[in-house]
């Protein structure tokens, strides 16, 4: 199996939670799978541990990703309590020792070593400490300009634009994009991430006259991508399609 190729134009392809169409999502494998392929960027979650560690996750817990062997909150638990932890294979095998639960700087190093974008976002609510730490980890690694921070959550997104002028930041939604969000954004200098369902030609029109880029997520059908791609939108976010 590989990717499934579309003619992406200048569009700027994501990998989701690295190529999670192949390998285990937000491990080393899929890092490194979308590191050795075409895409623009390379996107990720992270949650803090208890012990004030960033580590990569998307849920809240392990059991989803573990097949329900490992059921460890991750905010409630030190990094000690799952860094060992052998993540099975897409096929639900147990027979592969690098499928494992990385840490922030893990990911920011491939995607360094691969020369990709970071889009990274932050799960739950962060605080500004919490922030200023994450930033201190990258710039230490000499990656941070080439992160783009993503989160739900919109005081975080407003805490990384007060924090760090200089990265783009991304609000992600699924909810219909109304005037007032599109004057919100532009006053904030806040981008777009959106489910990819939820746009149409008009919005992305109105999205491009105030300045605002728009990034949509998860788009794993060629045919819905290569509108996207006809509609005008900057970015794809997607599993498994890639740019030709």
């Amino acid at each position: 199996m590989n990717t499934l190729k579309i003619k992406s134009g200048s569009v700027n392809m994501i990998a989701h939670r690295g190529l999670s169409g192949l390998e285990r999502e937000n491990t080393y494998p899929a890092f490194t799978a979308a590191g050795n392929r075409s895409y623009f960027g390379i996107e990720t979650d992270i949650h803090k541990t208890k012990d004030g560690k960033f580590i990569i996750i998307h849920d809240d817990n392990t059991e989803r990703i573990s097949l329900g062997e490992h059921k460890i909150n991750i905010e409630e638990n030190d990094f000690s309590s799952v860094e060992n932890i052998v993540l099975p294979d897409l096929d639900g095998s147990e027979n592969r020792r690098d499928i494992r639960i990385p840490l922030l700087i893990d990911y920011i190093k491939i995607c360094k070593k691969y020369c990709k974008k970071c889009v990274l976002e932050l799960k739950n609510s962060f605080s500004e400490e919490d922030i200023k730490t994450v930033a201190e980890e990258i710039r230490g690694e000499e990656y941070l300009e080439n992160v783009i921070f993503i989160s739900f959550i919109w005081e975080n997104c407003k805490t990384v634009r007060e924090l760090l002028p200089e990265n783009e930041v991304q609000w992600l939604t699924w909810e219909e994009i109304t005037d007032d969000t599109i004057k919100s954004l532009s006053e904030n200098g806040i981008d777009l991430d959106a489910a990819y369902k939820v746009l149409t030609k008009d919005v992305i029109d109105k999205l491009h006259a105030n300045n605002i880029k728009i990034n949509c997520w998860t788009c794993d059908d060629k045919e819905d991508a290569e509108k996207l791609v006809q509609m005008g939108v900057d970015f794809i976010t997607t599993n498994i399609l890639e740019g030709k």
